[in-house]
């Protein structure tokens, strides 16, 4: 059960970035992230009342504050990577956080790295190279000026480089909790962050583009809900190394809508970078 429900949280987890992709064509990226979470807790909101409330103490709050903040610049930039560069691009380039992990867990939990963990990062490496990869192009080094010089993938490395931090975060926070109430107050903690930022990028468009597209949006935010609520139940069940290394197959799923729905080229390089680096992700994990 737990695969099928790991399976289903790639799934939507993909289907989040193609809804997102589409309503970015016409929706302020700053009101749209908010959506996300904002609609998210339409499904998320009435657990509280079937979940035991912990305990809290100092150091969930300092979790969730910290956390908090470096995923609202991150998913701000998840956002911003995917409306400008292409899907099949840009989201598979999240599998590399487990090569900034290599720096951030040691000073954050405690965590080193072992040999199966290098050759997973390697094959991540790989994958970002023919990610990029262009194969009419003599320049054996353009993959990796790519990485350097494209900015939907200066974002999206950005957003791997914070989610290398807040994955540790996350662990302190649900050590101090349980995984589905940090869940949920992480959702309700960028909801209300995110809001005055939305607003005041948008200005007097932010109501009007609710109003209008809301119907746009919904499936952004449901989708989102749909990818916690999957997550935290094969969490329950297996380990989240496992789950975690199936969730990255929505990298390929993803790289299969942008040529499905919105005709991105160089696909055939672009899935093989996308599979190797979730061959890394699993090498790590397991």
């Amino acid at each position: 059960m737990w695969l099928l429900f790991a399976f289903l949280t790639a799934f939507f987890e993909s289907l989040k970035d193609v809804t997102s992709k589409l309503g970015l064509k016409n929706v302020n990226e700053y009101v749209l992230t908010w959506a996300m979470f904002a609609f998210s807790l339409f499904l998320l909101l009435p657990l509280l009342f079937f979940i035991e409330i912990p305990n809290l103490n100092q150091r969930f709050f300092l979790a969730l504050i910290s956390g908090g903040f470096i995923n609202m610049i991150a998913f701000l930039l998840y956002t911003k990577a995917i409306k400008i560069s292409d899907l099949s691009v840009t989201v598979p380039l999240v599998s590399s956080t487990p090569l900034f992990l290599l720096v951030t867990s040691p000073l954050i939990v405690q965590e080193y790295s072992t040999f199966s963990d290098v050759i997973g990062i390697i094959l991540i490496v790989i994958g970002a190279y023919f990610l990029n990869l262009k194969t009419q192009e003599k320049n054996y080094f353009a993959p990796f000026q790519s990485l350097l010089t494209h900015k939907g993938s200066q974002y999206m490395l950005g957003v791997a480089f914070l989610w290398s931090f807040s994955a540790n975060i996350d662990k302190v926070g649900v050590q101090n909790s349980s995984t589905l109430f940090w869940a949920i107050s992480n959702h309700i903690f960028l909801t209300i962050c995110i809001f005055p930022i939305a607003f005041y990028q948008a200005k007097n468009l932010f109501l009007s583009q609710l109003k209008t597209h809301f119907f746009t949006l919904l499936p952004i935010g449901l989708t989102q809900g749909f990818v916690i609520l999957f997550q935290m139940k094969a969490i329950e069940i297996a380990l989240v190394s496992q789950v975690i290394s199936v969730k990255r197959l929505s990298t390929l799923l993803s790289v299969f809508w942008g040529y499905l729905l919105f005709k991105e080229t160089n696909i055939k390089s672009r899935a093989i970078g996308a599979t190797i680096m979730i061959l890394g992700v699993i090498v790590i994990s397991f």
